[in-house]
């Protein structure tokens, strides 16, 4: 090894840059490993592998993912190796930077595709036996599970998160076709140069679900950074969005079902949002960026009333 130094915007792992001489030949590499905190809902690096194994022979955009070394006693823990890739996720910049990713409805109807190739995988697959299937629907699941958390955080009531969980509840959509969803594709979380889509980022959440989740968790607001006009990441239209979509998945779009995910996304985020800032606040993780997380909530508690007030 040559070089080696760790890259930024990793919350949850590690990545490494590192220089590698192969067949007298200097390869740029990454590492990744786990990071300072982890959560109990996150993949191991094992399975992260698997995950980018089979979506890179999908043809999804990823890094391909070389070397899985699962001995601890190797660098301290649990890693793999992939090919770097160039580009950029900072999602302040992607928002801004019209150059970045080609013309803009054409950058959004690609990340329409690129989800379409991950809703091609679906079970059973070998490579992912580990992931479990929905024991009632993927949408029932997502309402015990954050409402499970929310219970455990001891924080003030939360009567807009509480009303969010009980509308879920009440209009939840039927268990439906169950394919791989990524369940954090939004802007951020994939990589672009010039010409467009380098690499879909972390795979740390994916698993067996409904095919409007992610569709809904990209076009939420809370994952626009800003540009609240472009409704799909904010990059581009839904129309752009989710014709990219159709066209590679031949699936038509139900945009009820895209709504009902939408309200799942603030809901899920909210929750999330306050366990951040509770792992801060009850002294296991000092950290400001935890501790101002929490001040997201209002405006996701907002937007949860809006789109369940039956108003247009």
């Amino acid at each position: 090894m040559q070089r080696a130094h760790v890259l930024g915007g990793g919350a949850i792992q590690q990545n490494w840059l590192i220089d590698v001489l192969l067949d007298d030949r200097l390869a740029e590499l990454v590492l990744r490993c786990d990071g300072r905190s982890t959560l109990a809902v996150s993949h191991s690096r094992a399975q992260e592998f698997a995950l980018q194994r089979v979506a890179h022979a999908a043809g999804v955009t990823v890094a391909e993912p070389l070397w899985l070394c699962e001995d601890p006693a190797v660098i301290g823990a649990p890693f793999f190796v992939m090919k770097r890739v160039a580009g950029t996720a900072a999602a302040a910049r992607v928002v801004r930077d019209t150059l970045l990713g080609g013309e803009r409805a054409t950058l959004a109807g690609r990340l329409g595709e690129q989800l379409a190739r991950i809703h091609a995988i679906a079970p059973p697959e070998p490579e992912l036996a580990f992931l479990p299937g929905p024991r009632t629907s993927p949408a029932l699941d997502a309402i015990a599970s954050n409402r499970a958390l929310l219970d455990t955080l001891g924080a003030a009531p939360r009567p807009v998160l509480e009303w969010g969980l009980r509308w879920l509840e009440r209009h939840a959509p039927a268990r439906g076709e169950i394919v791989l969803c990524h369940h954090d594709f939004r802007t951020g979380n994939y990589m672009l140069d010039d010409d467009g889509i380098t690499a879909i980022l972390d795979w740390e959440f994916a698993g067996w679900g409904h095919r409007a989740e992610d569709l809904g968790w990209f076009c939420a607001a809370c994952w626009r950074f800003g540009a609240a006009a472009l409704e799909a990441g904010g990059v581009g239209s839904r129309d752009a969005f989710y014709a990219g979509y159709e066209r590679a998945s031949g699936v038509s779009v139900d945009p009820d079902a895209v709504t009902y995910w939408e309200v799942a996304a603030h809901v899920r985020w909210g929750v999330i949002a306050l366990a951040q800032a509770n792992r801060h606040l009850s002294g296991g993780e000092e950290s400001l960026e935890l501790a101002l997380t929490s001040h997201l909530v209002p405006e996701l508690e907002f937007e949860i009333l809006e789109l369940t007030s039956g108003e247009p």
